[in-house]
């Protein structure tokens, strides 16, 4: 099974599509959704009906809830927050549903999914460090799964509980039956890592190689479609530098 894992689109059509492209030249028998469909974008509704239409597994994440007002937005910064309230009015009744229906997690026979942690995925938190890392590799041994994918930081990178927990930022991630392993697949439609390209994974059952795919993408296009909208400038200017 070939296996393709993609979240953080976050209202970007631009990224979405072109990512989707790539997943149908890449024979993948599956593909997942890591959450955070929605947010910072100027496309939400696009997004969301391009994911729900494909009928693929999807998650929530923390502004996919805050959309729909399950989870307060008091701590999201100010531009967050904005486009929170921005993107709460674009929603219809039956796309709140949708994302009120999303599970947080979800298990296979390979691995497991979530968005920000294994360990609390409904307090949004995150993994970006080894000690971040200790007690979603436990989570992940009680769900049964040695391999774990995630979203939410923007950034693609690989924890492994090893004697230390190691982590790597290279591409190609091998995955073996003897030590769990967390893989953030990075975000679709905002990469934080100073990469302005989309990333996303892909996960190979046969190889047990996971992939992190980085796609070029019309960023001028979703940066003209932010301002448009009257969102903050500095989600526009963001996708350029990619952080």
């Amino acid at each position: 099974m070939r296996y393709a894992l993609l979240g953080d689109i976050h209202g970007n059509t631009e990224a979405l599509n072109t990512i989707l492209e790539h997943v149908a030249d890449s024979n993948i028998d599956k593909v997942i959704c890591l959450g955070d469909v929605v947010g910072y974008g100027a496309e939400p509704v696009a997004c969301l009906e391009i994911i729900r239409d494909m009928g693929c597994d999807c998650i929530a994440g923390n502004h996919d809830w805050a959309a729909v007002e399950k989870i307060s937005i008091d701590f999201f910064n100010a531009y967050a927050k904005a486009a929170a309230i921005w993107t709460r009015e674009q929603l219809s009744d039956d796309h709140k549903k949708w994302i009120l229906d999303l599970p947080l997690t979800l298990s296979y026979d390979e691995f497991s999914v979530a968005h920000g942690t294994f360990h609390q995925p409904e307090a949004f938190n995150y993994i970006q460090t080894v000690f971040d890392a200790q007690l979603s590799f436990e989570a992940l041994r009680q769900m049964s799964s040695r391999i774990g994918f995630l979203g939410h930081s923007h950034v693609p990178v690989a924890f492994f509980d090893s004697d230390p927990i190691t982590y790597t930022l290279d591409p190609d991630i091998p995955v073996d039956s003897e030590r769990t392993v967390i893989i953030n697949a990075g975000s679709v439609g905002q990469p934080r890592d100073e990469n302005n390209k989309a990333s996303y994974a892909i996960f190979d059952t046969e190889t047990r190689i996971a992939t992190i795919n980085r796609i070029e993408y019309d960023i001028e296009a979703a940066a003209a479609k932010i301002r448009d909208a009257g969102l903050p400038e500095i989600l526009a200017a963001r996708l350029y530098h990619g952080k």
